[in-house]
């Protein structure tokens, strides 16, 4: 479910043109559909697609998924850990986890599929296993339920916060802290659906982060979320003015060429061009087995671009700590 707060600047418009504005994918036709079977409510009712759209409204959309067969595709899987209940894979940038408009096939589910024909079903059919997410362009450690039973277990210790989840970040700049929690709210971009930002309301988001190495325009942070939210560290980061370097969505990228020194820029672009995604890690994992009740940890190596960015940089800017 999207939900979308409208602004002055939508104030006037008919609903159904407000909502092929907003998702330009989607026909007029898609949505008077939607708002036909209540699927679009205003302030939580039913309305007509000629509801004229006022400052302040909450306009909650459930979409209809696209029919999607899912069919296993021998996709190669770093499986870090497996048993009967479980897989921990290393995802590397670049495969989406699952099904989804725009992409019905190619991703981690069809190469789980392909892998085992055991996944614990989930209510929405095209995320078989799948307990929780990474950004296509993020890479690390994801867990994947092969029983019913784990799936729920791992769901319940998401819903209790007992998982934790460690990311690297390379991000742009020097916090003034060391150590600091971002602690905002999220909802969808008015300008760009496709994108996140911090809000007033919306859904919370808690940040943690800790610097582990600083550079003089660059530095390594440790990141642990106490919530998942979609793009929650990129968009907390670049809140706080610290995009992710390599983050073409959120200021990560060319942006921030032009706050270096004239002499420096040709560098900043060298590095850039090792990354073709965003220089952020899922390195460790903590979790309690659904089966066993055990506590257990994963580790995962950072990827090769990442990793070789991150030996260049002393070489490329100052090295200050």
């Amino acid at each position: 479910m999207d939900i979308l707060d409208a602004g002055p600047e939508d104030k006037g418009q008919r609903l159904d043109r407000y909502l092929t504005i907003k998702f330009p994918d989607y026909s007029r036709s898609y949505f008077n559909k939607l708002i036909k079977n209540n699927l679009v409510l205003v302030n939580n009712l039913p309305v007509k697609s000629g509801y004229i759209i006022d400052t302040g409204d909450r306009i909650t959309i459930d979409f209809i998924r696209e029919e999607i067969n899912l069919q296993p595709q021998d996709i190669p899987l770093n499986i870090v850990y497996e048993d009967e209940h479980i897989m921990v894979i290393n995802k590397p940038a670049g495969l989406t986890v699952h099904p989804g408009k725009g992409q019905p096939d190619g991703t981690m589910v069809n190469a789980l599929l392909f892998h085992t024909d055991q996944l614990g079903t989930n209510s929405d059919e095209q995320r078989p296993g799948i307990v929780h997410r990474l950004d296509k362009n993020t890479s690390g450690l994801i867990v994947a339920a092969k029983t019913d039973k784990a799936l729920r277990g791992l769901q319940t210790q998401f819903q209790h916060k007992q998982i934790s989840r460690i990311y690297w970040a390379l991000v742009w700049g020097v916090p003034d802290k060391s150590e600091g929690m971002i602690h905002s709210f999220i909802n969808r971009s008015r300008k760009d659906p496709t994108k996140m930002m911090v809000t007033n309301k919306g859904r919370e988001a808690i940040t943690h982060y800790k610097l582990l190495q600083s550079f003089e325009y660059m530095s390594l942070l440790e990141v642990r979320l106490e919530t998942g939210r979609t793009h929650q560290i990129r968009v907390h980061m670049n809140h706080i003015h610290h995009p992710v370097v390599g983050d073409p969505d959120y200021h990560g990228r060319d942006s921030q060429l032009k706050r270096l020194p004239v002499s420096l820029q040709k560098r900043g672009q060298h590095l850039l061009n090792m990354l073709d995604h965003q220089a952020l890690h899922a390195k460790t994992l903590h979790l309690i087995h659904p089966q066993t009740n055990q506590p257990m940890t994963f580790e995962s190596e950072l990827p090769e671009q990442f990793a070789t960015a991150l030996q260049k940089i002393p070489h490329l800017f100052l090295l200050t700590e």
